[in-house]
């Protein structure tokens, strides 16, 4: 018989754990499976979806010169999907895994922007549509794909457009370090209607991460040697929304990945909550600083970001209005709005959640809504509070 955390995590609704939707669609764990072409197809997913959230299935070529490049790929002795009819083939994988409880994206490579959107019309919006501007391979390159767009933006962006026209998600999947600025980048992407920023890191770890995270609001998926629970949670806290597996997706893995995300979640309300501001977290940490009265690294980041430091007093005040960590008078300034992240210790933050009625869990999930209000003010300049 399972114990009884063990119990509760199975039973727990996915939604109430992560608070994640892609697609539509409810992540049951912030997990992805990375494509791998010639590899991952519904079989591949089917193989590991109680352990999954989210599948990438391909790499798919999906017009004559990506398809002529696969050839060539295959002669060389790579693995590839190679098909006559790559808009047929794909809606039959997608049909495969309808009952998986797995959102569905297709990493696709194609020449021009319209190759992208002609998939996308005929297959429909129930697939998340990723974009490949990662494979390195010589002949995909050459037909102005995979890592080629990260090198001409324009046409990355032109592609966005094209799939975003036929009113679907879109993902793009990058290799970080090749573009001139990935800040830049990823900004752009979210400008052209990006939904979601797949990026393999390559050696570059979190701290890349830290900057893409705080350049736009797109759903972030971490990839690259994120084997371990360690890992893992270091690629959220700094801001992954997922974290990706593609060679190490073994079913051993993924299991142990998906138990201890889960029970992490579970304990701390949070599971990708940033670290605090002052200790190298992501602009999502403002949710955690107190009132800017002292010299800190909240100061400039508040500069930085155009916001004053009444507004931002006003931005947090109005963010928790009507809710439970609304007060604490007995707290360091007047308001849980103002305190710290429950993995600091602090014993007047504790007096005041007690209460209040509210666990640390229940607390971490308030600083999350404050922190996605305060991410509505960062990137869409809104002042929300004026129309509450």
């Amino acid at each position: 018989m399972p114990k009884k955390n063990e119990y509760n995590r199975m039973i727990m609704d996915p939604y109430d754990r992560y608070e994640l939707m892609v697609n539509g669609t409810v992540v049951q764990t912030p997990i992805a499976l990375a494509s791998m072409a010639g590899v991952v197809d519904a079989e591949y997913a089917l193989a590991r979806s109680e352990n999954a959230g989210m599948v990438c299935i391909g790499g798919y070529s999906i017009d004559e010169a990506t398809m002529a490049a696969s050839r060539l790929l295959v002669e060389s002795g790579r693995e590839e999907f190679l098909t006559d009819n790559p808009i047929a083939e794909i809606r039959a994988q997608a049909q495969i895994l309808v009952e998986s409880g797995l959102v569905v994206a297709v990493n696709m490579r194609g020449s021009a922007p319209e190759s992208f959107a002609a998939v996308a019309r005929a297959v429909g919006p129930g697939l998340v549509y990723e974009i490949d501007a990662h494979c390195r391979q010589e002949p995909i390159i050459a037909t102005g794909c995979g890592e080629a767009l990260l090198h001409d933006t324009g046409k990355l962006e032109e592609t966005v457009r094209a799939l975003k026209a036929e009113n679907v998600t879109v993902s793009v999947k990058i290799r970080a370090g090749v573009a001139d600025d990935d800040r830049a980048l990823a900004r752009a992407l979210w400008q052209a209607g990006a939904d979601i920023l797949h990026i393999d890191l390559m050696d570059f770890g979190h701290t890349k991460l830290r900057q893409i995270r705080n350049a736009c609001p797109l759903i972030l998926i971490a990839n690259n040697s994120i084997s371990s629970f360690s890992v893992a949670k270091d690629m959220l806290a700094h801001g992954a929304d997922l974290i990706s597996l593609a060679r190490h997706a073994d079913p051993e893995t993924l299991a142990s990945l998906n138990e201890k995300i889960a029970a992490y979640a579970d304990e701390t309300g949070w599971y990708n909550a940033p670290k605090q501001l002052c200790r190298g977290g992501d602009i999502r940490s403002l949710t955690f600083c107190c009132m800017p009265v002292k010299k800190c690294p909240l100061l400039p980041v508040l500069e930085t970001l155009g916001i004053s430091r009444n507004e931002f007093m006003s931005l947090k005040l109005n963010g928790v209005k009507n809710t439970p960590i609304e007060g604490g008078e007995n707290t360091c300034f007047g308001s849980l709005a103002w305190c710290c992240k429950s993995s600091t210790p602090c014993i007047f933050r504790n007096m005041a959640l007690q209460e209040a009625g509210l666990s640390l869990p229940d607390y971490m999930r308030y600083k999350r809504r404050l922190s996605e209000k305060l991410m509505k003010r960062v990137f869409e300049g809104d002042a929300f509070y004026a129309t509450e």
